[in-house]
């Protein structure tokens, strides 16, 4: 049998067990998804206040250290264990940007801490982040260029 060719067989065990699967209650899920996404939101919006008023800087400068402060905070709660547990209940709204990519690089770099600190968490840590901040970089660059262009043309 070649792959990717089932059998009449198959083809009715995977529509039986197809139709038996539990539906995943998704306007529950969006909605906590949304809401705990706001949540984040807003305890960033907190933490720049806090940021503004304790070290007297501008909001852009408190903006900078917020996201320090949510990185730190998601890599610590990834390393607890406690931002999986919060991840299966709030979903999408969780993995705002930051936090969500703080929690990706903090396990990749928990996966390979037996291998030691360089060419385990060291080396294997940015496997992920690698592709990302490539992505982000050359992105912003073309968008840069695109704006200085219609600034010049218009």
């Amino acid at each position: 049998m070649k792959e990717g060719k089932q059998s009449p067989e198959q083809r009715a065990y995977t529509q039986w067990i197809s139709q038996r699967e539990p539906k995943p209650p998704r306007l529950r899920n969006a909605g906590l998804a949304f809401l705990s996404g706001g949540l984040v939101c807003l305890l960033g919006e907190l933490i720049t206040d806090f940021w503004e008023a304790t070290l007297k800087i501008s909001h852009q400068d408190a903006a900078d250290q917020t996201v320090t402060t949510l990185v730190a905070l998601a890599a610590l709660l990834t390393g607890l264990g406690v931002f999986d547990k919060l991840a299966r209940y709030a979903g999408a709204g969780l993995a705002v940007p930051v936090t969500g990519f703080s929690n990706a690089l903090t396990c990749s770099a928990m996966e390979f801490k037996r291998e030691g600190l360089i060419l385990g968490i060291g080396g294997r840590m940015f496997q992920l982040a690698g592709p990302v901040i490539t992505y982000g970089v050359v992105t912003a660059f073309f968008v840069g260029l695109v704006k200085a262009l219609a600034k010049l043309l218009f």
